[in-house]
């Protein structure tokens, strides 16, 4: 869609500026801003195009007068708890480039219809506590949720408060919440296609947790694409995600596998650790031993070398998160869904 360029208005921007930009009814422009459901995806996207381009900004205390919302919605990254002090937990999050691309994504749907993400963590079980009360005192219209563990007991927490919430990736187990997920095993596939196709016969793979269902998916479709290939053993090391277990799971595949020329890992900050690993131990990549990960963050383009990945489009895909609560806020009573995003191959040097 061509972008709407910004109007020249002679004072401050109204909602029917917006509605001659966007070449739409005030009605509809309303609309668009209230959360209405039924309000096509394009118009909607002209819309907010329209309301950035006048720089138009929403009166969010009239709109909660009439809809009786807050405004607010409430962006929850959510585990199980941990060893570590709290502020080892804020730096983990703040630090993982995924978290950054969910965070624009949210903000990138939200902002131009005058909307903020209220940002909370809750790794302990008194901080899930305190979202679960804020949530149902009303100082959020709904909850996106990013949960990092599978024994994470919140999503279904704000399920049974009856409090509007979405959640990023599958639960790992049955709840009755929408969410945003990427086709996994199709990723983990694209990844063993490549590695095979780069000529790699002796493959090892990092994992993610395995009682994640996303560790889970990658790690079963790339065993199983590497079946199909005729290569039935993959020996697996479980990492969680970060680029410290990635070197470790690293030198432990090096040590148990030491002719290994092909390595998938579950994602790219342990990718990352697999590259300064290997480098370590004299294995040139890609010469020696081809290399992917999986997400396509900005871990894969400041690894050396470049990463070649699965990229999952997590800016969109948590955009998708906030249109689905924005759709269950102003609809409560619809049915549950879930939004499944195709992953492709990023080719770089690595692989």
């Amino acid at each position: 869609m061509s972008e709407v360029l910004r109007p020249a208005l002679s004072g401050p921007p109204t909602l029917e500026d917006v509605a001659r930009v966007a070449g739409v009814s005030r009605a509809t422009v309303s609309r668009v801003i209230n959360g209405t459901r039924n309000v096509d995806p394009a118009i909607q996207e002209t819309v907010r195009q329209a309301i950035a381009a006048t720089g138009y900004v929403p009166n969010t205390a009239a709109r909660s007068l009439v809809t009786r919302r807050t405004g607010a919605i409430a962006l929850v990254v959510s585990g199980a708890g941990g060893p570590g002090p709290d502020d080892a937990v804020r730096s983990e999050v703040f630090v993982d480039p995924f978290f950054g691309r969910v965070v624009s994504g949210v903000v990138g749907f939200l902002r131009p219809l005058g909307m903020h993400p209220v940002l909370m963590l809750a790794e302990t079980g008194q901080a899930r506590d305190q979202v679960v009360a804020y949530l149902r005192q009303g100082n959020a219209d709904g909850a996106m949720v990013v949960s990092t563990h599978a024994g994470d007991p919140l999503p279904e927490q704000i399920t049974e408060a009856g409090v509007p919430a979405v959640l990023f990736a599958r639960p790992a187990r049955p709840i009755p919440i929408s969410y945003v997920d990427v086709a996994h095993q199709d990723g983990a596939r694209l990844a063993a296609d490549r590695l095979v196709e780069r000529g790699c016969r002796e493959v090892v793979t990092i994992s993610g947790p395995l009682d994640v269902p996303a560790s889970q998916d990658r790690l079963t479709g790339f065993r199983e694409a590497m079946a199909r290939h005729g290569i039935p053993y993959v020996p697996c090391a479980e990492g969680n995600f970060t680029q410290d277990s990635g070197e470790a799971a690293m030198e432990r595949l090096l040590a148990e596998h030491p002719r290994l020329d092909g390595v998938f890992a579950a994602n790219d900050l342990m990718a990352q650790g697999a590259l300064l690993v290997l480098r370590d131990h004299g294995r040139h990549v890609p010469d020696d031993v081809k290399v992917i990960g999986f997400d396509d963050s900005s871990a894969a383009t400041a690894s050396r070398p470049a990463l070649t990945t699965v990229r999952q489009p997590v800016e969109d895909m948590a955009g998708e998160m906030a249109r689905l609560l924005l759709d269950r806020i102003s609809t409560p009573q619809q049915r549950i869904t879930s939004v499944i995003f195709e992953p492709t191959l990023v080719i770089r040097q690595s692989a």
